[in-house]
């Protein structure tokens, strides 16, 4: 059986001119990055409307059974383009830390990839090196105003600005920087982020344009004064060197997959700690361009998918069409107490046991969010007739029907049932959007909404120290912001081992921070980290180049 990589590297790409094409756009229109990649300058689609149904994809609670959320996405892109829907793909980019860590890439799997596959999970078009770029110039431009008098005041010891790296880096998160000397910087304690988890990450997936890109960097909080002001990047005067290094950061990477479908690829924010959702101009720029776009959000319904719903749709004003929640028998059968090595057997009774986890997610769509949806089984061989059965019984009672999806093996041909599917409800079911919380609701409202309609909490409980930002924040004019859950991604609670659809239980939140350029207020819960680390044997020891430059080993 051949590897991603290797399926990858044995399919012929069309060249990217002929990929811009079939979406009518025209070489002028292009910057390429080599004969396969290309970015599209989006000012020239401004006064475009959008004409395109959009397809979210979510899934249930991941676990190490996998689930096939982004395979599915593509290979559903690609069945769509079968039944001669003129379609796009609208992903996230690949962070390097998972990467070399222990998660893999982001470019789908089996037949159903997304390609230059290699390209995607590296350096790309070089986003992120961007980002991170203009991350760390802030933290630069911060400790320079620090160093040569600090006219504004900023307290040293409440500085809330991160530099970044793409990478796991664990050694990087709690530092102590500035030693050396007067002329060395003020020390004080500090540390890293991973880019993905950066504020500006965000900004750049939430912005509209460039003009609204460097307004929203302006607006960035990096500290507060001795009089507890909060202090902006505009302070700094550091937002337009921040919008030069990003120009070309913002706008959207076009690639295709290996049935040579069009894919926007732009964006990466984590759905544990950011909003998981690619960049706006990517979505936007396929709802012009395509009659159809497939797009996905990060980890399950709980996090990317109510992001999606509750701070993108909002930002950009987005209905989804249609939305499709994937599952695997072998992820159901692991919510329901089944040991990872025994998930390829028959066993009903831990079906039943996990299915409350796909049902909560498919409520929360149908009935919180009132989007018509289906379920997408990426299918196994050792997945039996009964326990298909089952799972269409259970989502049946939901008003819901299953479709299955074997693209990992088949490619587009695998996701015609889905993708008919699909069809249907964007033809038959028409939803009645509405978001889980208003924006006129105070902080603790709104993340209390969250924590009872989506994850099912019993409610909230705040530390003395978020109830004290919160109500700070709220005095300081940030109390109208949507919220942003920072919570683990492996559990609807936030324990990560509660799993299933967990009862009786309540949500904590330790700490609250503000992302103003973003448009946000994060919620932290449990134990979320911003910079993880790597595991005890990283994917970075299998992946290698030969003399020719062929790489091996990655996934």
């Amino acid at each position: 059986m051949m590897t991603d990589i290797e399926i990858a590297q044995s399919t012929k790409m069309q060249p990217i001119t002929a990929v811009a094409d079939t979406l009518g756009v025209n070489e002028e229109q292009l910057e390429l990055y080599g004969r396969y990649k290309a970015k599209l300058d989006i000012t020239a689609m401004r006064d475009m409307s959008r004409k395109g149904k959009l397809i979210l994809v979510t899934a249930i609670n991941p676990t190490p059974a996998g689930e096939g959320k982004t395979t599915t996405s593509v290979g559903l892109a690609d069945a769509l383009s079968k039944l001669g829907k003129k379609t796009c793909l609208a992903l996230r980019e690949p962070s390097l830390g998972p990467v070399f860590g222990v998660k893999g890439g982001a470019a789908g799997g089996g037949w159903a990839q997304v390609v230059p596959m290699e390209d995607i999970n590296l350096h790309f078009t070089g986003d992120f090196h961007a980002i991170g770029a203009a991350n760390n110039l802030l933290a630069a431009m911060l400790d320079n105003h620090i160093q040569q008098g600090n006219e504004l005041g900023i307290d040293v010891k409440r500085i809330t600005w991160k530099r970044c790296v793409d990478m796991n880096d664990r050694q990087l998160r709690n530092i102590i920087n500035g030693l050396g000397g007067r002329m060395q910087g003020v020390p004080r304690e500090d540390g890293f982020d991973i880019t993905v988890a950066s504020e500006i990450m965000a900004v750049l997936c939430l912005a509209s344009d460039l003009t609204d890109l460097k307004e929203r960097l302006g607006r960035m909080v990096v500290g507060y004064t001795y009089e507890d002001k909060p202090v902006l990047a505009s302070d700094l005067k550091a937002q337009g060197a921040m919008a030069a290094l990003l120009k070309d950061a913002i706008k959207p990477n076009l690639v295709q997959t290996l049935e040579h479908t069009p894919a926007l690829v732009h964006g990466g924010p984590f759905a544990n700690i950011a909003h998981g959702c690619n960049s706006v101009s990517a979505t936007d720029t396929a709802l012009k361009l395509a009659d159809y776009v497939v797009t996905e959000a990060g980890f399950g319904a709980d996090l990317g998918a109510e992001k999606f719903l509750d701070i993108k749709c909002r930002a950009a004003g987005l209905t989804p069409d249609a939305v499709v929640i994937v599952a695997t028998v072998r992820a159901l059968k692991y919510n329901g107490g089944v040991a990872k090595a025994d998930l390829g057997k028959e066993d009903l009774a831990a079906l039943e046991r996990g299915l409350p986890n796909l049902l909560k997610h498919v409520e929360n769509i149908t009935r919180v969010f009132g989007l018509p949806a289906v379920v997408a089984i990426n299918r196994f061989v050792q997945d039996t007739d009964a326990e298909l059965a089952l799972i269409r019984e259970k989502c049946a009672a939901y008003g819901v029907n299953v479709a299955l999806s074997e693209v990992w093996g088949k490619g587009g041909e695998g996701g015609l049932e889905l993708g008919r599917e699909v069809l249907r409800i964007i033809d038959e079911e028409k939803g009645s959007f509405t978001f889980s919380y208003e924006l006129e609701q105070g902080l603790k409202e709104k993340i209390n909404a969250i924590a009872t309609k989506i994850y099912g909490a019993d409610g909230v409980d705040f530390s003395a120290a978020a109830s004290k930002e919160i109500a700070r924040l709220e005095g300081l004019g940030y109390g109208n912001l949507p919220v942003c859950m920072a919570k683990t991604q492996y559990s609807l609670s936030d324990d990560p081992s509660k799993l299933g659809a967990p009862k009786d239980f309540r949500i904590t939140v330790n700490k609250v921070k503000v992302s103003a350029g973003a448009g946000f207020v994060v919620a932290l819960t449990g134990e979320i980290m911003t910079m993880p680390g790597l595991p005890k044997s990283p994917a970075a020891e299998r992946i290698d180049v030969d003399a020719d430059g062929k790489i091996t080993g990655l996934f």
